[in-house]
C-alpha cells in the first residue's frame, strides 16, 4: 500500500494496486495545510476509515479483512519511522473512499440488497407465522403494501447512506406503517392469498449466504472470544 504524489495528480494505490484514484495536486496540498494542526494518528485513520466503509455498506466480513489489511500497513509504517500520512495520504476519508469503490462495485452492492430484502421479509413473514402457529399465512392488500414499502424505503436508504443500522430500520417502518394504514382504509384488508410455510422459507433463502458471513464476521472481530 502506498501513496505518492506526482507533478501531475496524486495516486493511492490499495492492496497492491487493486484501485487508484487521482486528485489534482493543488486539492492535495490544500489538504496538507488544512491537516497542519491536526495530524492523523493510527487510531483516526481506522476510525474514519470504518465509518466510511460502514457507511457505504460494505459487509462486515470484507470490512474486517480490510482493517486488519490497513492495520498491518500502518504497524509496518511504523516500525519503519513513517506517519499514518505516509501511508493514506493527507486524506483519511478520499483513501477509504477509494479502496471501497474498488472493493464493492455498485452491481456487487445491488446484489446483495437483492438477496437481504427478500431475507428481511421472510424474516418478518416467519415471525408471523411463529406467533400465528400456523403453516399459511393470510395475505392481505395492507400487508403487502407494508412490505413493498419497507422494501422501497430500505433501498433508497442504502443507496443514498450505504449502510441500513438502527435508524434505517426506523424509518423504513415509519415509512411502511401508515401505507399499510391507508392501503387498509382504501382498500380493505379482505385476504388476497394464503402464503405456505414453505413459500416463507423460499424469502429466507437468497440471503442466507450473506448473513451467515455477516454473523461469522461480527463473532471473529477483535475482542470478541
Amino acid at each position: 500500500m502506498a501513496y505518492e504524489t506526482t507533478g501531475e495528480a496524486t495516486t493511492v494505490e490499495v492492496a497492491g494496486g487493486d484501485a487508484q484514484t487521482s486528485e489534482g495536486r493543488a486539492a492535495g496540498h490544500e489538504a496538507l495545510e488544512k491537516g497542519a494542526g491536526a495530524e492523523l494518528t493510527r487510531e483516526r485513520v481506522l476510525a474514519v476509515c470504518q465509518s466510511n466503509w460502514e457507511y457505504r455498506g460494505i459487509d462486515d466480513a470484507s470490512m474486517r479483512e480490510m482493517l486488519e489489511e490497513l492495520t498491518t500497513h500502518l504497524d509496518e509504517a511504523a516500525a519503519a519511522g513513517r506517519t499514518p500520512q505516509d501511508v493514506v495520504g493527507p486524506d483519511a476519508k478520499a483513501f477509504a473512499a477509494a479502496w471501497a469503490r474498488a472493493r464493492t462495485p455498485l452491481l456487487q452492492r445491488v446484489l446483495r440488497m437483492a438477496a437481504l430484502i427478500p431475507f428481511v421479509l421472510g424474516s418478518l413473514l416467519l415471525l408471523t407465522h411463529v406467533f400465528d402457529r400456523s403453516t399459511s399465512l393470510a395475505i392481505e392488500a395492507p400487508r403487502v403494501a407494508f412490505y413493498v414499502a419497507l422494501a422501497a424505503a430500505i433501498v433508497a436508504w442504502e443507496m443514498r447512506r450505504g449502510s441500513l443500522g438502527f435508524r434505517g430500520w426506523t424509518v423504513a417502518g415509519l415509512v411502511a406503517l401508515p401505507v399499510a394504514v391507508i392501503t387498509a382504509l382504501l382498500i380493505g384488508d379482505e385476504p388476497l392469498f394464503h402464503l405456505p410455510l414453505w413459500g416463507t422459507l423460499l424469502f429466507l433463502a437468497p440471503g442466507l449466504p450473506y448473513t451467515v458471513v455477516d454473523i461469522r464476521a461480527r463473532n471473529n472481530a477483535p475482542g470478541k472470544g
